[in-house]
């Protein structure tokens, strides 16, 4: 069985070493997708971050041929866990019928000091 990367049509190419997402069988693999905008602009609240964040993984799995009614599991990393609720407030709208596993890390810091919200899904392809 092949991998193959996915790249969605709607969002500019990494400039960084990655793929946005990875198919391997009937699963998609996404990269941790930050909370900037298509344009690169990222905003300062968390909850807006968090529905960018989603907005990315939604694109890379269409472009899988898959969306967020097939994800499996989630995994979330925030800057300061005190955003939880905040986060979750925007999560828990973005996938329809049963949510997926998850996982919420908090970490000292990523990639770019703007950042508070990063997410990665493992999703089926139907």
């Amino acid at each position: 069985m092949a991998r193959q990367s996915v790249f969605p049509s709607s969002r500019p190419r990494p400039a960084a070493p990655y793929s946005p997402g990875i198919k391997y069988g009937n699963l998609v693999f996404t990269s941790g997708q930050v909370g900037a905008d298509p344009a690169g602009q990222v905003p300062p609240g968390v909850r807006e971050q968090t529905q960018n964040c989603l907005d990315n993984i939604q694109a890379v799995l269409e472009a899988a041929g898959t969306n967020m009614a097939h994800a499996l599991k989630a995994t979330v990393f925030l800057t300061d866990m005190n955003d939880f609720a905040a986060m979750n407030e925007v999560y828990r709208k973005a996938f329809p019928g049963d949510l997926p596993a998850r996982s919420t890390v908090g970490v000292s810091a990523l990639a770019r000091p703007e950042l508070k919200v990063e997410i990665e899904v493992v999703a089926g392809i139907p």
